[in-house]
């Protein structure tokens, strides 16, 4: 026996978000009726994660459905909606949800135009496209964005995908979108730098010697916020910051690389918290930032470690 309030979805885009959710609905006993999927791998991932749904013309697929789900890129989300709102295929109480998180209800004007409810969900986690991002699901939080009457239905549907609805204010979703990215895809970059930087001086596995570090980092970090900072800066060592600087200067000069650049940005804004917070002192923040952009020790050349 189906369980009440079950729906018929649509998935508008197989790629590596649509097709994970669209399983996710379906293990929630919502019929999916149709995904789209122009690629070839789009077409496999389809296959593998909504196996026997049906691959179908996107105006196809919002006729059937009764939540259409828009997993479609940023810049592409827009022109879909309005193109689908010429053809009249909008429907009056037709659920339409996106994955966008840069986004609110507002780029779904056309939608609601037509008498359909505009819904923002967006999942606050990285996809791989396989199975494997399902169990993520159940540890991952979603942006949700909609109308307060509409607001549960998309709680709802979030918490029967297996995850933790968060509501976010229209106003505030590039902000709560640049957040995210900043962590995780910045994230990656200086993994990628670390990575590089270690497998130059010849260390065969930087990902072994960088993980338990990361690992335990990011765990201090959530648990613990800016409390856990340790390292040079934060230390007011300015000597080795001095060091750094000029060491990955030399290095990028040889290779054409980015570090030194990466290096510089992310130790000048640690500095400027590790000053906000008392750490530093005002003396100590100038000669560390004075030391990061010429990659040469101030002249008093003590750091606060070398005092104790």
């Amino acid at each position: 026996m189906a369980r009440p309030g079950r729906l018929g979805v649509g998935i508008i885009g197989a790629g590596k978000v649509g097709a994970v959710l669209g399983a996710a609905l379906r293990a929630a006993e919502h019929a999916v009726v149709g995904v789209s999927a122009v690629s070839e791998a789009s077409r496999e991932r389809a296959e593998t994660l909504l196996p026997g749904v049906p691959v179908l013309e996107i105006q196809d697929i919002v006729e059937r459905a009764e939540l259409v789900v828009l997993a479609v890129p940023d810049d592409a989300l827009g022109e879909l909606v309005e193109g689908l709102a010429k053809l009249g295929a909008w429907q009056p109480g037709q659920l339409v949800a996106h994955t966008s998180g840069r986004y609110g209800v507002g780029i779904l004007q056309p939608v609601r135009a037509a008498g359909a409810i505009p819904l923002a969900l967006h999942p606050a986690m990285t996809f791989t496209g396989m199975s494997l991002d399902l169990t993520r699901l159940l540890d991952c939080t979603f942006g949700v964005t909609a109308d307060a009457a509409m607001l549960p239905i998309a709680q709802a549907l979030v918490v029967e995908m297996g995850a933790e609805p968060v509501a976010i204010a229209e106003a505030d979703r590039t902000i709560y979108h640049a957040a995210l990215a900043h962590a995780s895809n910045h994230m990656v970059t200086l993994v990628a730098q670390a990575s590089q930087l270690l497998r130059e001086i010849g260390v065969e596995s930087p990902e072994s010697m960088l993980g338990p570090l990361l690992r335990a980092t990011l765990e201090n970090a959530l648990a613990s916020g800016e409390s856990a900072l340790t390292g040079p800066v934060a230390r007011g060592d300015v000597g080795t910051v001095s060091a750094h600087a000029q060491a990955l200067r030399e290095y990028d000069a040889g290779a054409g690389g980015d570090v030194l650049e990466a290096y510089q940005a992310m130790a000048m804004a640690t500095a400027r918290r590790a000053g906000n917070r008392g750490l530093l002192r005002q003396e100590q923040l100038n000669d560390i930032n004075e030391a990061l952009e010429s990659g040469s020790q101030p002249h008093n050349g003590l750091s606060s470690s070398e005092g104790n």
